[in-house]
């Protein structure tokens, strides 16, 4: 599956006091859509995303398990030590969804209230896994293998109408591991065009480094 990410600009900043005085502060505004094109031509069909959006909430926002990071990390995973929020809320609003989040008392999450703080225009990004299928009005569409790594990154990005999609790392392909509950990069692909560039006697030669090699890569990986 290739690791998608979607930008939204209108980021609300919210501070709540609590009875005993202290201060909690979120992050609210739309972070996921769907059944419209996006600028990069890529659409999320409206009962894909509702299924998947149900399931993380089920499974991982209901858990307290939904983090989110600040900056673009390189991956579907999520990085423990760059933790900034914890989403708290996901709401259907016609075709798009509406959260908040917490900011948590870590170092990146001080970063991000001290930077809306102080009237810095910040965005969120959400991060999810998916496979894409092109369809005869030009729109790749999202298939139902989408999964949500993170419904939202605090992220810096230049100021954009609405909302747009953008590829990172377009080549590399993820899989899911269920049993460490992690993601890895697939190297399959790269071996296959090694493969086929060697000759008959070089693969015969070479085929039990390339398996092992093929192995130490998801090892590493995982």
């Amino acid at each position: 599956m290739k690791l998608i990410t979607e930008l939204f600009e209108e980021l609300e900043y919210i501070t709540e006091a609590k009875e005993s005085g202290d201060k909690v502060h979120y992050i609210h505004g739309v972070f996921l859509q769907a059944n419209i094109k996006n600028r990069n031509g890529r659409r999320y069909p409206t009962h894909i995303m509702e299924n998947e959006v149900n399931r993380y909430m089920s499974e991982v926002v209901k858990k307290n398990r939904a983090y989110g990071e600040l900056g673009h990390p390189q991956g579907p995973s999520i990085n423990l030590d760059r933790v900034s929020h914890i989403i708290v809320d996901l709401s259907r609003d016609g075709n798009n969804w509406i959260g908040k989040a917490k900011l948590t008392d870590t170092p990146m999450g001080n970063i991000a209230k001290g930077l809306m703080a102080s009237g810095a225009n910040l965005a969120v990004s959400s991060r999810g896994l998916g496979s894409l299928k092109p369809c005869s009005d030009g729109v790749m569409e999202v298939q139902p293998d989408f999964r949500l790594a993170t419904a939202a990154d605090i992220v810096a990005d230049p100021s954009a109408p609405d909302a747009y999609v953008m590829g990172i790392m377009e080549n590399v392909e993820w899989l899911y591991d269920p049993v460490k509950d992690t993601w890895l990069e697939e190297k399959l692909d790269n071996t296959k065009k090694m493969i086929h560039k060697m000759s008959k006697s070089d693969l015969e030669k070479n085929q039990m480094a390339i398996f092992e090699d093929y192995l130490n890569s998801l090892a590493f990986k995982i």
